[in-house]
């Protein structure tokens, strides 16, 4: 293989790697059609658990997002100052974090945040915090 060939492949794999999510260390990939967030560490699947997204009239983005924020204690300024411990900011206002609606998880029921158990969320925070905001990566998808 001459040098031409071997850096076009290596530029084509590196365009390929946030897209395939290897490029992040930490992965939480939301699958909204089953309500479920699995993470990934290096690639391989470590957790699974319910999540809420948006109920019905809310949106919760599709998308890949590099964390951006991490609040530990925060409380929505949109609504009346609701709890949102372990909130790791994505994508503008829209957060994953925990929840005291511990029932609802496994259905639609957030106005567009990803909700978690308080417990999953603390988890989620600490590896977060451990790896670094730019070594997090946020997918929703259907």
């Amino acid at each position: 293989m001459n040098r031409f060939t071997f850096t076009l492949l290596g530029a084509a794999l590196l365009c390929l790697l946030p897209i395939l999510g290897a490029a992040a260390p930490l992965v939480a990939k939301v699958d909204i059609s089953t309500q479920t967030m699995t993470v990934y560490e290096n690639g391989m699947a470590t957790y699974q658990w319910p999540v809420s997204t948006a109920r019905r009239g809310k949106y919760t983005p599709r998308g890949q997002w590099t964390a951006k924020w991490l609040s530990k204690n925060h409380k929505s300024s949109r609504y009346n100052n609701a709890p949102m411990p372990y909130s790791i900011f994505f994508n503008g206002n829209y957060a994953i974090h925990g929840t005291n609606q511990i029932s609802r998880l496994g259905t639609p029921a957030s106005a567009g945040c990803v909700r978690l158990h308080p417990e999953h969320a603390a988890v989620l925070f600490a590896k977060t915090r451990q790896v670094g905001l730019e070594n997090m990566r946020v997918v929703i998808q259907n």
